[in-house]
């Protein structure tokens, strides 16, 4: 969905609560969605606890408590994400395979570029042109990605591609193709830390 109509529960200057929303709020590493609210700009989506999300709006609005607003993502800023978000998994994988288990020590996904950081005694730079090639031939292959609720515990939800199972709460493209063509790029930030970025390529 990419709009929906909710009602305002509460207001405090340029924050806005609401009843429900198609928002994604910064949340797991993935930046928060932008859009409207009654076409004021959101600047960001913000994860209060579990089940409340508040938003930053550019200026105080100009509706009240109890009305009903229409709620709008920018649907390329929120495309640009799921295709980055999906293939940051798959690039995860095919480095795991490489380098065996590591351990990650950080992620974000935001709409320049997503990255995953490892603990990691060596350059990764020597494995990123085989990861890049055998993530395109999957992008290419046209698996279909799902994510769900996990059913033995539905606070969790599940992202799936293949024989590829993680836990992860972000959001998604439906078919690896819709990704399109990658570049990997490596990051040394710091003693025995790697990062590896992943963008996208027009």
């Amino acid at each position: 969905m990419k709009e929906c109509y909710a009602k305002v529960t509460a207001i405090e200057s340029n924050k806005v609560w609401l009843d429900q929303t198609v928002f994604f709020a910064f949340s797991g590493g993935q930046a928060s969605d932008k859009g409207t609210i009654n076409n004021i700009n959101v600047l960001e989506a913000v994860k209060q606890n579990e089940d409340e999300i508040y938003y930053i709006l550019e200026k105080e609005p100009d509706f009240e408590v109890g009305d009903n607003v229409k709620v709008k993502i920018d649907w390329d800023y929120r495309y640009n994400i799921m295709k980055l978000h999906s293939a940051a998994h798959i690039v995860y994988y095919f480095f795991i395979e490489k380098a065996g288990q590591q351990k990650v020590i950080g992620s974000n996904i935001s709409i320049d570029k997503a990255r995953l950081d490892f603990a990691y005694n060596e350059s990764v730079s020597q494995l990123l042109p085989e990861i890049q090639e055998k993530t395109m031939e999957v992008i290419n292959q046209g698996i279909n990605i799902k994510t769900f609720k996990d059913e033995k515990d539905p606070t969790r939800r599940l992202w799936e591609c293949g024989k590829w199972l993680m836990p992860c709460g972000g959001t998604h493209v439906r078919n690896t193709k819709e990704i399109g063509q990658i570049k990997l790029k490596r990051n040394n930030i710091g003693a025995g830390k790697e990062r590896i970025e992943v963008s996208l390529v027009d």
